[in-house]
């Protein structure tokens, strides 16, 4: 699904854990997750464009946030290195990850959230093709 309406030219992937995303047409990637018991774990991993895995752990340094599903506040988390946990937390279902283009090391151009369990959604923000939405074909390769 891809549309223009809002915050600019976006694309959404429904079922993002474990996905490619590549940014190289894009500014930043935002992950979703939920999961009914709170203690949702996401893995953050640089990938290259033949699914090669980075050694390097990728810091998840860019303000992630927790939230209940339904209603309260989005709270910011401690800052994390490439997993990032909700522990035991009752209270928070959903977690906001984002990772910007310019954070990736050379030669990768992918980033992958894997998460344990629950959902995984993926907003691909600031596409640089700038086309009608309809035109935009899917940047995930089944």
């Amino acid at each position: 699904m891809s549309g223009s309406a809002g915050l600019g030219v976006h694309n959404v992937i429904m079922v993002a854990s474990g996905v490619d995303v590549p940014l190289t047409k894009a500014s930043f990637v935002e992950f979703y997750t939920f999961e009914d018991d709170g203690t949702t774990i996401a893995t953050i991993t640089e990938t290259d464009s033949t699914g090669t895995e980075s050694e390097q752990a990728l810091d998840v340094d860019f303000e992630p946030h927790k939230a209940p599903g339904v209603g309260g506040t989005w709270t910011l988390m401690a800052e994390q290195d490439d997993t990032v946990a909700l522990g035991s937390d009752a209270t928070n279902d959903s977690m906001r990850l984002i990772v910007h283009a310019a954070q990736l090391s050379d030669g990768y151009d992918q980033v992958q959230c894997s998460v344990d369990g629950g959902i995984c959604v993926a907003v691909i923000q600031g596409l640089r093709s700038q086309r009608a939405p309809a035109n935009l074909a899917s940047n995930i390769v089944a």
